[in-house]
């Protein structure tokens, strides 16, 4: 580690820093809409993105900062359980392709701007919308604070804001004004901003990691020298636990492990407010199906970024914060220049997708809380003042989150968000095909997978912490180890089929269905599709 501020690679990380914040407030310019006091332009920038940058901006939105430090920190530390994120992103693909043209399609007919919205208007439920949406609030709070933790990586490897022992707020403050001016060009541009920056911040990512996928293999001898150091030590027994500290291969007791992480996590990923957001606010159905054919090559850089976990211990890089082993792996290998081109990588890695989160967060207050329970009469252009001003509560949470409580905490209450989004699942995707599933049954179902998840979580032991250690935990029934969060999912299904025949049996009565069969099929240039501001609770019937 090098002593003292890193001047050279502070002043680059400035350079794009101040670059993307004009792009930001720019932003506000780009796609100007006559009328911008509704959530349709400020939240969804117009619903008029084409493919390209739609695919900037789901990127940007779930390729975050934390992803970048947080995936090879965990080869770093573990070896290949870490590994787990690729097939994820490569399973979760297809099965978006199977969702999200049907329900950009029906949001684009009733002018539904999150997942709450649709399924109040299909199930009639005022309820269950809450639930889908104090879900997804919950679940994306600690993932926008998470997003602070890697911009405290790349800081602190600068050597900015001091150490430990300086006043807390000059030691913060690169951090309060990074947020301050991301919540500034948030609040005026709106899903522009993050949408613009997305291309820069996209493109420096490939560039560092096609540059540390070439030069440091090269400067460590070859990916011979890198996997043997990893092998030799994974091959050390740890102490603490008598067993070895990982592996390049994930053994036998880790499969199930192994194999229901990567499912429930693909299940999970566009359950997220944020990843909703970015694309409904894309221009067709068409742009959508495209982007779930051209999104994996995110994954293939996620693949190559895993590897940087496997070099940061062929490097010799030791922290004891294994968020910090990539930053510092840049500033050890890369010229100081080159070095503050990857720290800026990774702060606009953060600011994209905080902003996308932020406003995917006051959407959902402002629409299917504010508008549903407290003003239904809000007009369009106090929806989106309030939104504006939620999102920079949602902002502030989070700094204040992160500030004043132990990053492990804030990373095990991101683990605990994917365990609670996934039981949205039933009601969202169930909902986009079929009408069978009885609206108090999918409550049901979401209490028990809530109950059942965040009890299994807590029960979790970790290193450091005698509750919420980990996502993974017995399976009932089965005594395997597998993820929490898929297991929650499956009790979910099982009580929402159960209950759905109890309702049914007892003829009890159904919400009012707003929808139509032709409604999740509908594109941008249908006749007669036109978007239709949703009321504040179920309309006209219509039948699926």
């Amino acid at each position: 580690m090098k002593d003292g501020v890193n001047g050279v690679a502070l002043a680059v990380f400035i350079l794009f820093f101040v670059a993307v914040t004009v792009m930001g407030f720019l932003a506000a310019r780009w796609r100007k809409a006559a009328n911008e006091n509704t959530l349709d332009e400020w939240g969804l920038g117009g619903r008029s993105f084409g493919t390209w940058v739609t695919w900037f901006l789901l990127g940007g939105d779930l390729y975050t900062a934390y992803t970048f430090v947080a995936v090879p920190a965990a080869i770093y530390a573990a070896g290949a359980a870490g590994f787990f994120a690729v097939p994820y992103t490569i399973l979760v693909y297809p099965l978006i392709f199977t969702f999200l043209p049907r329900l950009w399609s029906v949001s684009h007919k009733h002018g539904y701007v999150t997942t709450s919205d649709f399924v109040r208007g299909r199930y009639g439920s005022r309820g269950l919308s809450l639930a889908v949406a104090l879900t997804g609030l919950l679940a994306t709070m600690p993932y926008i604070a998470l997003q602070l933790v890697g911009i405290q990586a790349v800081l602190d490897v600068m050597g900015v804001g001091g150490g430990e022992t300086t006043n807390w707020f000059v030691k913060d403050l690169p951090l309060l004004i990074a947020f301050g001016v991301l919540a500034a060009y948030t609040y005026s541009s709106g899903l522009r901003a993050p949408a613009l920056i997305a291309f820069v911040k996209d493109t420096l990512i490939y560039v560092v990691i096609a540059v540390a996928i070439i030069y440091i293999p090269i400067k460590l001898g070859g990916f011979d020298q890198i996997f043997a150091a990893a092998e030799e030590k994974f091959s050390q027994v740890n102490e603490a636990t008598g067993k070895p500290t990982g592996s390049l291969v994930p053994g036998d007791v880790a499969h199930w492990g192994y194999a229901t992480l990567a499912f429930g996590s693909a299940l999970a990923l566009f359950m997220y407010p944020h990843s909703i957001t970015a694309t409904l606010s894309s221009r067709s159905r068409e742009v959508i199906r495209r982007n779930t054919t051209i999104l994996p090559l995110y994954s293939v850089m996620l693949g190559l970024l895993a590897l940087l976990g496997f070099m940061a211990i062929a490097a010799g890089v030791d922290v004891k914060n294994g968020q910090l082993a990539i930053p510092q792996l840049f500033e050890n290998m890369f010229p100081d220049w080159f070095a503050g081109v990857a720290f800026a990588a990774i702060g606009i890695g953060a600011l994209v997708p905080a902003a996308i989160m932020s406003i995917a967060a006051a959407n959902l207050f402002t629409r299917n809380i504010y508008k549903d329970f407290i003003r239904p009469d809000a007009t369009p252009a106090q929806e989106t003042k309030v939104s504006k001003l939620v999102s920079l509560l949602v902002k502030v949470g989070a700094l204040v989150f992160v500030l004043t409580m132990d990053k492990t905490v804030a990373i095990n209450f991101q683990l605990l968000g994917g365990i609670w989004i996934l039981q949205t699942f039933p009601a969202l995707v169930g909902g986009l095909f079929t009408r069978w599933f009885h609206r108090w049954a999918l409550i049901g179902g979401w209490a028990v997978g809530m109950l059942y998840g965040t009890i299994s979580a807590y029960n979790v032991a970790g290193p450091t912490q005698k509750h919420f250690g980990g996502s993974s935990a017995v399976i009932p029934g089965i005594g395997e180890i597998g993820y929490i969060g898929l297991t929650a999912f499956v009790l979910n299904v099982v009580v929402t089929v159960v209950l759905t025949f109890v309702m049914r049996a007892a003829k009890a009565p159904d919400g009012i269905d707003e929808t139509s069969p032709s409604d999740y099929t509908a594109d941008a240039g249908d006749p007669g599709v036109k978007v239709e501001l949703p009321p504040a609770t179920a309309g006209a019937p219509g039948g699926h």
